[in-house]
């Protein structure tokens, strides 16, 4: 397991990683969950899986249906107009709020980042791709000691995820742009406005991805 995973209790370690399932596209889309296939396929009890289940529902994660079959919801147009308006308001807001803490070690930790990104790109890993890219912004985000803004994000994100799957399973990792470097020269620059800026932009392009897909 990887860094979202550390050594917390079981179902909060279940949690994390059906969380880590959905947000980098183990899941897709009108996929079926169910707890004993989830408890099978991460070698877990069925306890931590259905409270995993629980909380990433009462998220909006999963949703149950009318014949109480659980499942990534498909993204929608209206869906996703909300989403991107949400996006739009908070997260720029903490990327501006992290650059006012930003120090050299952690803009050298998002370089570090950004270029495993770079390489995911490169090499077409789809799924290298999404867990480097949410690393990058939620290390930034982290910075902004923003502890109420960062939740919404997240929660956000996880409605995102599967559909930025579904967008590099159709279109491939080679056209996917985004503003990282914009960004991380902007945190040298100590310039708090350019980094909203760049955020923005990063998050309109994603976003945009997003829409081809969705009906």
């Amino acid at each position: 397991m990887n860094q979202l995973v550390s050594k917390k209790p079981e179902h909060e370690t279940i949690y994390l990683r059906v969380k880590e399932m959905i947000l980098f596209g183990e899941v897709v889309p009108g996929q079926p969950v169910t707890i004993h296939g989830l408890a099978d396929s991460i070698g877990t009890g069925v306890t931590p899986a259905r409270e995993a289940i629980r909380r990433l529902t009462a998220e909006g994660a999963l949703v149950t249906r009318q014949n109480r079959r659980i499942e990534v919801p498909a993204m929608t147009a209206h869906r996703l107009e909300q989403i991107e308006l949400v996006r739009l308001t908070v997260e720029p807001s903490l990327a501006e709020a992290a650059a006012d803490q930003c120090k050299l070690i952690d803009i050298k930790e998002l370089e570090r980042i950004d270029a495993l990104v770079d390489k995911a790109i490169n090499d077409g890993d789809i799924h290298g791709y999404l867990e480097a890219n949410y690393r990058f912004h939620f290390h930034l985000y982290g910075l902004a000691n923003a502890h109420i803004l960062r939740r919404i994000a997240e929660t956000l994100w996880l409605r995102i995820g599967p559909s930025l799957r579904v967008v590099c399973g159709r279109y491939g990792t080679t056209n996917l742009l985004d503003q990282h470097r914009a960004a991380t020269q902007a945190l040298k620059d100590g310039d708090a406005r350019k980094t909203r800026d760049a955020i923005t932009e990063d998050i309109r392009q994603g976003m945009e991805f997003v829409r081809q897909t969705t009906t």
